[in-house]
């Protein structure tokens, strides 16, 4: 079992910057992907950005040159960080950190599984 604890979201105007944090513990030998998505009102959930172990990453492309997904690997725990730049209006949604044994980045940006946190509001005022 795996248990994510997400914090950081919060309010920030256009332009601002804000950094999501997650902390991973449980059987963490397990995971091989680490990732954050979001979902805005009405909207399906979307990848926003992922790393694996071997320190791949992918990103949307929405947001690509803004966010960078990061990890700080300790002995009994991980944790992933989303550094957000240059945040829009459009960057409103909950944002929820998701971590999977999937090794292959291309199957886990085409799809959904493994375990989530219980998600962090960002808003963005224009």
């Amino acid at each position: 079992q795996v248990q994510l604890v997400e914090s950081g979201g919060g309010l920030v105007q256009a332009g601002g910057s804000l950094r999501l944090s997650c902390a991973i513990s449980g059987n963490i030998f397990a995971i091989n992907a680490m990732g954050w998505y979001r979902q805005a009102p009405g909207k399906e959930r979307e990848l926003v950005a992922v790393i694996t172990s071997a320190d791949s990453t992918r990103y949307a492309d929405s947001v690509k040159g803004r966010f960078t997904i990061s990890r700080d690997n300790a002995k009994n725990a991980v944790t992933v960080y989303l550094q957000m730049n240059s945040l829009i209006p459009e960057d409103t949604a909950v944002y929820y950190c998701n971590v999977r044994r999937e090794r292959d980045i291309v199957v886990v940006t085409r799809t959904l599984g493994g375990w989530w946190g219980q998600g962090t509001q960002v808003t963005v005022s224009s």
